[in-house]
């Protein structure tokens, strides 16, 4: 019996670092991650079907009506979805699928698929968290100030999460996500059915 993919979902508020982190995820580890759909313009540097798939509104309407996303959400005035059809075809070929997504949209996915492993990324703290924000450069006055609140707000969302995991440092939160993957890919709810159907597996009569 092959084995299914992982779907790993990670999020948490704006200015975690949470793109950081998953690049550098991706860099150590053979993970697939997906590549999300949105109708906010692109920022400098980003390129269409790699960081997102950037979308009129009237285009992603229409996705919206053929069921075409496994999630998605309007968050500061855009759209942003995750293209289902990918996503699950990597899961059934055994992939292990990494979504960087936000916080409205991980909840939607929970509740398509609650066997995900859902990891929220922390601040070392809320003072550290608006001076990245501010790093940025790409935030005017107001929308920094709607960022900030909104993220004091999503924090309390943690608790419908499997794992929190602060991005301290890079590294940390690396290590600490693939410890996560590593035990969850040993759950015995994960893998019985393989081990109970192989002849070489321990419980196998």
């Amino acid at each position: 019996m092959s084995r299914k993919g992982l779907l790993i979902v990670i999020s948490g508020p704006s200015g975690t670092g949470k793109g950081t982190v998953c690049k550098a995820l991706l860099k150590k580890n053979d993970f697939w991650i997906s590549t999300s759909a949105t109708t906010r313009s692109p920022r400098k540097g980003e390129v269409d079907g790699v960081n997102y798939y950037f979308l009129t509104e009237e285009t992603f309407k229409d996705k919206i009506k053929n069921k075409d996303f496994l999630e998605y959400a309007k968050v500061y005035e855009n759209y942003y979805g995750t293209p289902k059809s990918q996503v699950l075809k990597a899961i059934d070929e055994g992939k292990d699928v990494v979504l960087e997504i936000d916080i409205q949209g991980a909840l939607k996915v929970k509740e398509s698929y609650p066997e995900g492993v859902f990891i929220f990324i922390l601040p070392p703290s809320m003072k550290e968290l608006k001076n990245r924000i501010i790093g940025r450069g790409s935030e005017t006055p107001e929308s920094l100030n709607l960022r900030f609140k909104s993220a004091y707000k999503e924090i309390n969302y943690v608790s419908k999460y499997n794992y929190a995991v602060i991005n301290d440092t890079v590294d940390n939160a690396v290590e600490n996500i693939e410890s996560i993957i590593t035990a969850e890919k040993c759950r015995v709810d994960r893998i019985k059915d393989e081990i109970l159907n192989s002849k070489e597996g321990i419980l196998y009569e």
